[in-house]
């Protein structure tokens, strides 16, 4: 069964909001969003999010602007789990699954969902691309999700943890520190 959703967190970690359209079918995740914030320093960002089967990044493009220009990333996992950006292979991500853009709660997703862990016990550890925003360099980061109940999932990565709140379609309702839903059709 196919969903289509707009969705807008109040992300107070950049001081700013976000919107995201986002269609969601049993196994595959299509979005497009724009962000706007002040922290790091004032920004706008404009992405699209396209999943293969499983949830899958296959790609993300992402549009950055700030006071000193605007960058864009072109950013790819192929079938083999190599990963690109702007056409430059970046070996140090390879057999990630998936991307997480910084401050999206959108891109918290994928794994949720692969996994059902907003639903059934259980705890993953993952390799992610993750994309710094604004400057929308692409590094690799060791998440963890583990399921605590119902909705309910907690993140953590290094020293950094936060239980983090999902609805039945496996999109963040709450991240503390990060970001709240405002809006939940």
């Amino acid at each position: 069964m196919r969903t289509s959703r707009v969705l807008t967190w109040d992300v107070s970690e950049s001081g700013g909001y976000e919107t995201a359209w986002v269609d969601l079918d049993e196994k595959v995740l299509r979005a497009r969003g724009r962000a706007v914030g002040t922290v790091p320093e004032t920004h706008w960002i404009s992405y699209a999010l396209d999943t293969a089967d499983g949830f899958v990044t296959r790609r993300l493009l992402v549009e950055a602007a700030t006071p000193h220009g605007t960058r864009f990333l072109d950013l790819r996992r192929d079938d083999g789990g190599r990963w690109t950006r702007n056409g430059e292979r970046i070996p140090q991500v390879d057999g990630a699954l998936d991307c997480d853009l910084g401050l999206c709660p959108l891109s918290n997703t994928m794994p949720v969902l692969r996994h059902g862990l907003h639903r059934e016990p259980g705890e993953r550890e993952f390799l992610m691309a993750w994309v710094r925003v604004p400057e929308l360099t692409v590094e690799p980061s060791r998440q963890t999700y583990t399921h605590l109940g119902h909705g309910r999932v907690r993140f953590a990565s290094g020293d950094f943890r936060s239980d983090l709140e999902f609805d039945e379609d496996g999109c963040v309702v709450d991240y503390p520190g990060l970001a709240r839903r405002l809006t939940s059709r």
